[in-house]
């Protein structure tokens, strides 16, 4: 029979500390005396208290060693049941949001999504909009962590290309992602602070600054603003294109520069991919923005950096209605946001390797047909690329389209136009943030959303956030025969 306890401890682990966490928008309520600091003072000691009960009666069958179904579980289930717990400040105190509205926003902070169901952000205590803020950040750096030391080895659409010896830990996937969690802390903790200082040089006060530090380099795109990231124009827009550009590069680069080697991030083929993609869209973009919209080139430039960063990393900021553009930007902007940035990154959606890898099968399978008698290894930073690598890239691709358009359907069956539905299921699976159409655009808002719709985008964001085939693993029959 499989053994849950693993599961359940570290479940438990990660919920107490969650709740620990909680204190910290109470003492933000405190300070700015709002009268909405009970709320965050007894949602964390229900919070620690729950995950402190469920750890202690797990801890016996605690093992530094997962096994496979385990490690699944654990990986799915964390970022599932941490949303939950993360809902309740938002139930309990402001905005007294319904469950489903309050689970969906702290999927979406968690995963790094950025969708809001919360119609008037101007109006929350700060200690709601920093818990927000603060849910993105735990995401940025828990999804960092999973990408590098989970999926691996769960052979997860292609990720076990990313073994890195300098966190080898004889295969033991416990051990792997506490060394992986220390090192990339110091250097998600530095990025931040960076973040904020720059801000504060743009012009952004202290409270502005570090909420939006915090979702700036998680790639998550909340903002304490209705407006969103338009509220600030002008230098704080460069700022947070180069921390989300910093944020969606592999992290274990950063490590490996910190020991003294810088030549792999700049040898890297998929960061010069990632920057050479972002540079011909911002340029095409901005040359569209001159010649179609008549815009003067510094404001083009600036607002084709900004939303391209944005949505190529799957933040989701919105300083403007890119939609009031044309339809050449509007569906310029769906296919960008289905890029991705780089993988063991904050970054979301698809990935780079992702497309390098598909198109180094293409010429491969090109060339065989060209000349049967040919040998076409397709090669991957120099490398050559195992079959498992490539059947696990594809299934990937498949999955996804394949959940592209099932969410979709079910999204139109609770009555949404097709704009909305495709759109919406897009952002959800690649957590991106903003969709299309007058809705769920850029200027609007998840709350127009049924209860059936938000469901289903909670959940997609789940499956996207988690690359697809560790949710799907387990909803299999197979999954679950020992």
């Amino acid at each position: 029979m499989l053994d849950l306890r693993p599961v359940g401890y570290l479940a438990g682990l990660l919920v107490a500390a969650l709740g620990a966490t909680m204190l910290v928008p109470m003492g933000a309520d405190i300070f700015y005396r709002n009268g909405h600091w009970p709320v965050f003072a007894e949602t964390a000691i229900l919070t620690m208290a729950t995950g402190a009960m469920l750890s202690l009666a797990c801890a016996g069958g605690v093992r530094d060693r997962l096994s496979l179904q385990q490690t699944f579980l654990v990986t799915t289930s964390v970022w599932l049941i941490l949303p939950i717990f993360g809902a309740l400040p938002f139930m309990l105190g402001a905005p007294e949001a319904r469950p489903v509205d309050a689970f969906f926003e702290a999927m979406s902070g968690l995963t790094t999504t950025g969708a809001t169901v919360f119609t008037d952000l101007d109006a929350l205590p700060h200690g709601t909009l920093l818990w927000r803020s603060m849910l993105q950040w735990f995401g940025g750096i828990g999804i960092v962590v999973v990408a590098m030391a989970f999926l691996p080895e769960l052979r997860v659409g292609g990720m076990q290309i990313f073994r890195s010896e300098a966190f080898d830990t004889g295969g033991k996937v416990l051990p792997r992602a506490a060394e992986i969690a220390s090192r990339i802390s110091v250097i998600y903790l530095a990025l931040t602070v960076l973040n904020i200082l720059a801000y504060l040089a743009a012009g952004l006060d202290g409270w502005e600054a570090l909420n939006h530090a915090l979702t700036t380099i998680s790639t998550g795109g909340f903002s304490i603003y209705n407006a969103s990231f338009g509220a600030f124009q002008g230098p704080a827009e460069y700022v947070a294109s180069v921390f989300m550009i910093l944020a969606s590069l592999p992290f274990v680069r950063y490590v490996q520069i910190l020991a003294g080697q810088a030549q792999p991030i700049l040898r890297d083929t998929q960061i010069r991919a990632y920057l050479w993609v972002i540079a011909v869209l911002v340029g095409v973009m901005a040359v569209y923005r001159v010649v179609a919209n008549g815009d003067h080139a510094e404001h083009a430039l600036r607002e084709g950096i900004f939303n391209v960063t944005s949505i190529i990393s799957g933040t989701g900021y919105a300083s403007v209605d890119y939609q009031l553009w044309g339809s050449f930007p509007v569906v310029a902007f769906f296919f960008i946001g289905l890029i991705g940035g780089c993988a063991g990154s904050t970054a979301c959606s698809i990935k780079v390797f992702r497309y390098q890898l598909f198109f180094a099968s293409l010429r491969a399978q090109i060339g065989k047909i060209h000349s049967p008698h040919g040998v076409f290894t397709p090669r991957y930073d120099g490398r050559p690329v195992g079959q498992d690598v490539l059947n696990s890239v594809m299934s990937f691709f498949v999955a996804f389209i394949v959940l592209l358009g099932i969410v979709s359907v079910l999204l139109a069956l609770t009555g949404l136009d097709t704009v909305t539905s495709v759109s919406g299921a897009a952002t959800a699976l690649a957590n991106i943030g903003p969709g299309l159409g007058p809705i769920i655009g850029p200027s609007g808002n998840f709350e127009p959303l049924n209860d059936t719709a938000t469901w289903i985008l909670s959940f997609g964001m789940l499956i996207g956030r988690l690359e697809v085939m560790a949710v799907l693993v387990i909803l299999t029959t197979r999954f679950w025969r020992v």
